[in-house]
């Protein structure tokens, strides 16, 4: 029988596994900090919040797992001003090759922080292993009862032990933003992704293999004080919102910034993604103003095709 998981694993980070030989996310797909700077600059402002929450600390964090080519870490670096600016140390966790890019630092072992970590599309990657129903597997008692019979589920243990390690090493705050499924729509969504295209996953390290996070057990297995909002509602409660205004340059540059913000928060595509957010020794309403009102997330059955 195939060891799904390592077979998985192997694929993606082994010796010729598809991210330990350096490919790179923004050459397969397209992810929120590829569409502009403004996933970033919110961000920064949900950074501030923790900041302050902390009492400003002499250095403050922005850890970004999974980091990729690193377009997310350095235009946190890059954008940042003032106080935070000079107290900010941006660390990017990344298996394959290092990008030298200034002010990141590249680690391959997620660290300990004060601040803010954010997992962006990095539980996704995390391989898991697969069983048929029915099965007596514990995580799939709890988190997947809906498993019929010769159906295949992805048993997201792995994520969960992750997503806590990652979690406990945090004073501040801790984001998984992702796609994923709930208890109440699990389905099996194991799938690659190789030169933008949605291809069969195949283990022979030439493309990126990924699958929906069960982002309710990653919440539960963490603990704490967390919220799961969609991007959409998120990115609003950070303040990010813009239209085409003015004249000339200034509404061509408006109308450009107009659109990205609606892409990132566009509900059925990168706006439908969850953001669970844990307070690591900082209250959750106090850095996403609204979010015990703010309407909890629930998956975009779109993202659910070709899986």
């Amino acid at each position: 029988m195939l060891d799904w998981e390592a077979a998985w694993h192997a694929a993606l980070y082994g010796p010729s596994g598809f991210f330990a030989r350096g490919e790179k996310p923004s050459g397969h797909f397209r992810t929120s900090p590829l569409v502009g700077p403004e996933l970033a600059e919110a961000l920064l402002v949900l950074l501030a919040r923790v900041d302050a929450a902390l009492g400003f600390p002499p250095v403050v964090d922005f850890v970004d797992v999974g980091a990729g080519g690193g377009e997310l870490a350095f235009a946190v670096r890059t954008l940042a001003t003032g106080s935070l600016a000079s107290r900010l140390r941006v660390t990017a966790v990344e298996v394959g090759p290092f990008v030298e890019l200034p002010g990141v630092r590249w680690v391959r072992e997620v660290p300990p922080c004060v601040g803010l970590l954010v997992g962006h599309e990095w539980l996704d990657a995390i391989p898991c292993p697969v069983v048929r129903g029915p099965s007596s597997d514990p995580w799939i008692t709890r988190w997947w009862p809906s498993l019929e019979d010769g159906e295949l589920a992805e048993v997201g243990s792995p994520r969960d032990a992750a997503w806590a390690a990652a979690v406990s090493g945090v004073r501040g705050a801790a984001l998984a933003i992702d796609y994923g499924h709930l208890v109440s729509s699990r389905r099996f969504t194991l799938t690659g992704y190789r030169g933008g295209r949605q291809v069969p996953p195949v283990f022979d390290g030439s493309c990126d293999i990924t699958a929906h996070v069960a982002l309710d057990a990653c919440a539960a297995a963490a603990g704490g004080d967390w919220v799961l909002v969609s991007q959409r509602d998120a990115l609003s409660a950070l303040g990010l919102s813009g239209s085409a205004s003015g004249s000339g340059w200034d509404w061509l540059e408006s109308a450009a910034r107009a659109g990205r913000i609606a892409e990132l928060r566009d509900p059925g595509g990168l706006g439908g993604f969850g953001w669970l957010l844990h307070g690591c020794g900082v209250g959750v309403a106090d850095l996403l103003p609204g979010s015990p009102a703010l309407p909890p997330w629930r998956p975009n059955p779109a993202s659910f095709s070709g899986g």
